[in-house]
């Protein structure tokens, strides 16, 4: 696998790297990993969440594979070596929640563990997780500053990305110039939106009355086209809905992010502009 997307990183390349991280006094630890590539299978992925299991990180953070070649071209090459299909992804994620779960991490949600203890798994029992565009945090409303090809950065109200070819990045700063390519201001329905999205994402379920109360909103009556649009979800048992509130099942966790997508206004069904969830 490592040969078909031309990163070979041993194990042992892995362990001085971890060792050489906690020598200089790191306490927390996340390894990401990524499912979805070509020649893995359950098997395979096993063998990779054992040797990683032996370097005791805090947390992990596993990603399915994005295939969008009609972005990134140089993914037509991985097409030749074969991808996974999503039943096979289904079932490397269960592995994943399955030996994880089984070691003693927390299912944060969307791809993160975290260890019982560690400040992620404590904030999401005490419901004051957090989340960015990064992932998930314990620290809400801090600026975050992206630097080099393509980062973003985060305000309160807005979004920026700065240029993803070379050339353009460094004659921006040359010429005293910050290297950003677009900008996006946040409106007050954006707010709104993405602290729904953001409590859903982090606490696995809503309150409908405590949320409308802190926004001043009816909350049932705003997202009456969002709350329809899960029912059938509820039927597939992902979700549990009641007049009230709203709780993500276990099942459901595995689909956060297509529960999440029912409260976002501003995506359009589009063919080939995304990567897909599953």
């Amino acid at each position: 696998m490592q040969q078909a997307i031309h990163r070979v990183q041993s194990v042992e390349t892995n362990r001085r790297c971890v060792e050489f991280l906690r020598g200089a006094g790191f306490t927390s630890l996340n390894i990401d990993l990524v499912y979805g590539l070509p020649h893995q299978s359950p098997g395979s992925f096993k063998k990779t969440l054992d040797e990683v299991l032996a370097l005791e990180p805090e947390r992990f953070a596993i990603f399915n594979y994005a295939h969008v070649p009609w972005i990134k071209p140089a993914q037509k090459l991985l097409e030749k070596a074969g991808l996974p299909t999503p039943q096979t992804k289904l079932a490397l994620l269960r592995l994943i929640v399955e030996t994880l779960t089984g070691a003693g991490y927390v299912y944060i949600g969307m791809d993160h563990f975290a260890r019982a203890d560690d400040e992620l798994a404590v904030a999401q029992r005490a419901g004051t997780l957090q989340r960015n565009f990064q992932g998930y945090s314990t620290r809400a409303g801090l600026d975050i500053c992206g630097f080099g090809l393509s980062s973003i950065s985060q305000t309160e109200g807005s979004y920026r990305q700065n240029v993803k070819a070379l050339e353009d990045y460094t004659a921006r700063l040359a010429a005293g110039e910050l290297p950003l390519e677009r900008g996006y201001l946040l409106t007050d329905e954006d707010k709104l939106r993405r602290a729904v999205i953001t409590r859903l994402m982090c606490d696995m379920g809503l309150d409908f009355g405590a949320f409308g109360e802190r926004w001043g909103i009816d909350f049932t009556e705003k997202f009456a086209p969002a709350l329809a649009e899960l029912a059938p979800m509820q039927a597939d048992g992902l979700v549990e809905l009641s007049a009230g509130d709203l709780r993500v099942t276990e099942t459901g966790r595995f689909f956060i992010r297509n529960l999440a997508m029912c409260f976002d206004a501003t995506l359009q069904p589009t063919e080939n502009r995304y990567s897909k969830t599953v």
